[in-house]
């Protein structure tokens, strides 16, 4: 399949709209349920036959397209080093998660059973937060470097905050598989900035 410039844009935003609920969770202890529902959405879309239809609607993408837009244009006024911190372990644990099948095969049944409990609860419920985030816990968290959230220890020490913040980890890590799927790469990340911050102000104006 050949994918686009759109394609790696939102594959790209996927990531940062997490890191940057994240971000928002650790420091402020909350943030939009509706963007964490959007986010967490992408983990069970098993059968999807594009991008798009991964991330639904592109204004569910709108919290991460502008923090990739933010991100990357070099303004120092809206930059924040954690969120950036965070893209970039993802994407280098996501490396080091391809080379892993049998991780890969039990993140793939774990979602399966946590879809299951989806019958009996809404996808923002602690339950699934729960589970999901037991699913980050078990593989990923085991690769090093662990990704290591910065904030305030009263948000951060609250169980239902963690498994948030655990789950939404996980869904970065779908996203970094997405992107590098659709043809993303680290250099061109570093090199291609201009070329993603564009195409994602496109995809703003087109919300």
């Amino acid at each position: 399949m050949n994918y686009s410039d759109n394609d790696r844009t939102m594959a790209l935003a996927g990531i940062f709209q997490a890191a940057k609920l994240v971000h928002q969770i650790s420091t402020t202890g909350s943030c939009a349920e509706s963007s964490i529902e959007s986010t967490l959405e992408t983990l069970f879309k098993f059968d999807s036959q594009s991008v798009e239809d991964i991330y639904g609607d592109i204004a569910e993408l709108r919290t991460g397209l502008n923090s990739m837009i933010e991100q990357m244009s070099g303004d120092t006024k809206k930059l924040d080093m954690d969120i950036t911190r965070y893209v970039i372990s993802i994407i280098h644990l996501e490396k080091k998660l391809r080379k892993k099948t049998g991780m890969l095969d039990q993140i793939s049944s774990q979602l399966e059973k946590t879809r299951n409990q989806m019958d009996y609860f809404s996808l923002n419920h602690e339950n699934i937060h729960a589970s999901i985030g037991s699913i980050y816990q078990d593989t990923i968290s085991t690769l090093s470097p662990r990704i290591l959230v910065k904030g305030e220890q009263v948000y951060l020490t609250q169980q239902n905050n963690t498994n948030k913040i655990r789950s939404l980890l996980l869904a970065a890590i779908r996203s970094a598989v997405l992107w590098r799927q659709c043809g993303g790469n680290r250099l061109q990340f570093l090199l291609g900035r201009k070329k993603y911050i564009n195409t994602a102000k496109k995809l703003i104006k087109g919300i």
